[in-house]
């Protein structure tokens, strides 16, 4: 990484739990010029600080690459994937089952019509 670090940057650590789950680069395309990782650190920039994208600092990179990236992550379903594998091992690590047994839904959660029943 040839950039300073911002708060927002993966740590190794955390990035080696990540990097399995992220899809590889496009076989038979050029190859990519910025590395998965930056793109996410890029990625997790917009969703921490609320900027838009096309504020993007300048030692990312470019806002467009990160926001195709962002979208089409999110239509391969990336972002749920890494969602469930982080959730399962949270709960592991806290002595629970990985996968939830019960849902709570309160009268705020779940609208019905304006008259009610």
């Amino acid at each position: 990484m040839d950039r300073r670090s911002y708060a927002t940057d993966l740590s190794d650590e955390e990035w080696a739990i990540i990097e399995p789950y992220m899809p590889s680069p496009m076989k038979g395309c050029r190859p990519a010029k910025w590395s998965r990782r930056e793109i996410l650190n890029a990625i997790l920039y917009v969703l921490k600080t609320g900027c838009p994208w096309n504020l993007l600092p300048h030692d990312f990179p470019p806002y467009s690459t990160v926001f195709w990236y962002f979208r089409r992550w999110r239509k391969e379903g990336v972002w749920e994937q890494l969602n469930t594998v982080l959730r399962e091992k949270v709960r592991l690590q806290l002595g629970r089952e990985a996968h939830p047994s019960a849902l709570i839904i309160d009268s705020q959660t779940v609208k019905t019509t304006e008259k009610g029943g």
